[in-house]
């Protein structure tokens, strides 16, 4: 029996509990959701452990380590205690992730045994929507990319990657991981583009985390010389298309605050901002 607070690894039993903690906020959520609700908690089909805090015998807050060091619907005495198994077990993520303010206790607590950070993004806005906008008509270039297509698409996921990140996902393994992962999303029909006529990408995105409740859009990306002409707005109006009827009921991303011109085509596509996430990266 588990009384007062205390952490510890969670396993394929605690499975229920673990839904019910991430089922609180099923928007900010849905990337470790998506992969509770496929892999359960086994850490080798999960991609790494998840940490329960309890509270009263209760499990009230998560944190998923992995790629990723994620802290769920914690506390801050769940934070000082995710904080203090993180700092034993040592760094073995590339980034820390999460909402905004757990994540910056949470890094305050880890930077003087693990920082520096190479990058930190203090403040990424949280955006959702639940319909599509009635002014904007979606692009129908805008398709799924089919599984013969992964050389047409692979470029354009490295480049945004490279681009948004600050690394190349291809250091480290050759590009392995990375390339399994778009494998996989283009596979599920999860991957969208526009080509130009000569089969180039023009713009790309991706529905990177899909459960009942909520879906998460990412790698939105414009190639270069296609930017400020109008493209984005309609072709994100393209895959909300696709988002809403084919994945869940909610549609939501994080963009960084700084990226004003992205900003303001999620508005446009009627995007609203409810909360904000933070990026510690290494």
């Amino acid at each position: 029996m588990l009384t007062q607070t205390t952490t510890r690894v969670l396993e394929p039993s605690d499975l229920d509990a673990a839904l019910a903690v991430l089922d609180r906020e099923p928007v900010a959520n849905a990337f470790v959701t998506s992969r509770v609700q496929i892999a359960g908690l086994d850490p080798w089909r999960l991609g790494g452990e998840m940490w329960g805090w309890y509270d009263d015998g209760m499990l009230t807050s998560l944190c998923y380590a992995g790629a990723n060091l994620v802290p769920i619907c914690a506390t801050p005495r769940a934070v000082r205690a995710f904080a203090d198994r993180a700092r034993r077990a040592g760094r073995r993520c590339s980034s820390v992730v999460g909402p905004a303010e757990p994540t910056a206790l949470l890094w305050r607590l880890l930077e003087p045994s693990w920082g520096p950070a190479r990058e930190i993004r203090a403040h990424q806005p949280l955006m959702v929507t639940d319909r599509l906008p009635t002014d904007i008509a979606p692009d129908p270039y805008v398709r799924r990319i089919r599984k013969d297509e992964m050389e047409t698409i692979m470029p354009a996921c490295v480049a945004m990657f490279t681009e948004e990140v600050g690394v190349s996902p291809l250091a480290g393994d050759g590009g392995l991981l990375y390339q399994a992962r778009v494998a996989e999303l283009v596979g599920s029909g999860r991957s969208f583009a526009r080509l130009d006529a000569n089969g180039k990408v023009v713009f790309k995105a991706e529905i990177g985390a899909a459960t009942p409740q909520a879906c998460q859009i990412q790698g939105v990306w414009v190639a270069p010389e296609h930017r400020g002409q109008g493209i984005a707005a309609p072709a994100m109006a393209a895959v909300l298309r696709y988002a809403l009827a084919d994945v869940a009921p909610v549609a939501s991303l994080y963009v960084n605050d700084f990226n004003t011109a992205a900003r303001r085509t999620y508005q446009r596509v009627g995007f609203q901002e409810v909360g904000a996430f933070m990026s510690v990266l290494f």
